[in-house]
């Protein structure tokens, strides 16, 4: 059957849960392994988090201010299962949100529900100043149960994402994001992390039942011009479609 909502994605992910299902490389050699028993797991604790602490729903609209990263994409799976809107656009032009998640929480200082968000994989807590009850999304994060609790139903109707480009329904959000993508069914793909699109782009990968290799800008970069390093993660990762 098809994958049609982000329920049925993570539903999907436990057909094989120890297969690996998101695979990131940093900057600075950070390889994190996802499967999809884990990821499903990150998603459901940020779900029961959005819905416990923030009253998420549909229409509830969270911003995601960070860069192309795994997290950005437990965060988006989490806000969608919610049936809330995610906001890529840029917080610079002022898109209204009513929770914020970012790791430069400084910018987010002047009221509103900010979450902050360490990105290295072993943080424990935010490394820096909280803006006043802003959540530490390291601590908080892993209080929260492994399954999903009460959830509201999604509405197919109500928008799932803005970006800027303009806004996608829940109803229409994987379809559109498979037929921009066209992922080969099943393959384990490389992408860039980079573009607002990124958290659509991994979506409709493991909407075919794929997984994904997600690097950063900066090591896609540095792959092009190395061809023997780019052939060897590739090999190592067993990645059959590279799209770096």
């Amino acid at each position: 059957m098809p994958v049609t909502t982000i329920a049925d994605l993570t539903a999907l992910l436990h057909r094989e849960p120890g297969r690996p299902r998101l695979t990131w490389y940093g900057d600075d050699g950070e390889r994190v392994e996802l499967s999809g028993a884990v990821l499903d797991n990150w998603v459901s604790k940020t779900t029961n988090l959005l819905v416990e602490e923030f009253d998420a729903e549909p229409g509830t609209r969270v911003l995601l201010d960070l860069p192309g990263h795994w997290r950005t994409v437990v965060w988006a799976f989490a806000a969608w299962r919610t049936g809330a809107c995610v906001v890529l656009a840029d917080p610079a032009g002022g898109s209204p949100a009513d929770v914020v998640v970012t790791d430069r929480p400084d910018r987010h200082s002047h009221g509103g529900q900010v979450v902050a968000v360490s990105l290295p994989a072993l943080a424990r807590r935010f490394d820096g100043d909280l803006p006043a009850g802003a959540v530490d999304a390291a601590s908080a994060v892993m209080t929260y149960g492994d399954a999903i609790g009460w959830v509201p139903a999604v509405d197919p109707a109500s928008p799932a994402l803005v970006g800027p480009t303009g806004s996608t329904s829940h109803a229409d959000l994987l379809a559109d994001a498979v037929t921009a993508a066209a992922p080969q069914p099943g393959a384990r793909t490389a992408l860039v992390a980079t573009g607002a699109d990124v958290v659509t782009r991994v979506a409709a990968v493991l909407a075919v039942d794929g997984s994904v290799v997600l690097v950063t800008e900066g090591l896609a970069a540095t792959l092009r011009a190395d061809d023997e390093r780019r052939t060897r993660l590739l090999g190592s990762e067993r990645v059959d479609d590279p799209r770096l």
